[in-house]
């Protein structure tokens, strides 16, 4: 693996008082371009980008037949007043909804969800036993790395689900201020409310390539988590990719 440390991500790493890693795999060249190394390798939990693959799950395995489809969010209070309410996938994971998920994840099923993450070869591609959070409290985990090459093998339509499906979870995750960007959040917070880590994950296409990109940090106040899409933005920038 070819990995090039760059200066100016640390430092704006530095600026921000954040503590994490920031990686780039530019597809065809098969390089890693990033800050800290080290951490690029160590798995987390990785909560809302899990929404990605399970999407792709959801759709190959005919748990919901189109993005479109309207999942129930199942009633009762929810973390965020904007998941109350019942809604399809296309606009689930724009506010990130996690109860219209959960109900997708106990559609597909232990089998089913075990099964397309072997194929998808998802991290350590464990789920435990609760099939409606193991991405949210683990066992599942993924590290920075594992992320790029996983969303560079979608962005490429290579991994081995129907077209169809992996064409619909690109359109779903485009983001809408820039065409050529691809993005994801994800926010891991323990009950406990320690070592929460914060997620920014995606692709950019650029003159026919392809830059799959995943941030981490450390949540550690509020201004942590604000950090997460603006570092990650800034960092894609100083890179000529956005």
């Amino acid at each position: 693996m070819v990995w090039r440390d760059d200066a100016r991500i640390t430092e704006m790493f530095d600026q921000a008082g954040v503590t994490g890693t920031f990686v780039v795999h530019d597809v065809a060249a098969n390089v890693y371009t990033g800050h800290d190394r080290q951490r690029a390798a160590v798995r987390y939990v990785p909560a809302s980008t899990y929404k990605i693959p399970n999407s792709l799950i959801g759709l190959a395995t005919g748990a919901v037949s189109s993005v479109d489809d309207v999942l129930p969010y199942g009633g009762g209070p929810t973390y965020l007043p904007q998941w109350a309410r019942d809604m399809p996938l296309r606009e689930a994971i724009r506010v990130s909804n996690v109860p219209v998920y959960k109900e997708l994840a106990r559609r597909i099923g232990m089998a089913r969800m075990r099964e397309g993450l072997r194929r998808l070869d998802y991290g350590n591609m464990e789920t435990g036993s609760v099939i409606d959070a193991f991405w949210l409290d683990g066992p599942l985990k993924i590290s920075a790395l594992e992320q790029t090459r996983f969303l560079g093998r979608l962005a490429q339509g290579k991994l081995p689900f129907p077209k169809a499906a992996l064409a619909a979870v690109r359109e779903i995750v485009r983001q809408e201020d820039n065409p050529n960007l691809y993005a994801k959040t994800g926010w891991y917070m323990p009950d406990d409310r320690n070592n929460q880590i914060g997620w920014w994950v995606g692709w950019v296409e650029k003159e026919g390539n392809v830059y799959a990109f995943a941030l981490n940090v450390d949540i550690t106040d509020e201004a942590a988590a604000a950090s997460r899409v603006p570092l990650g933005k800034a960092a894609l920038q100083s890179l000529g990719l956005l």
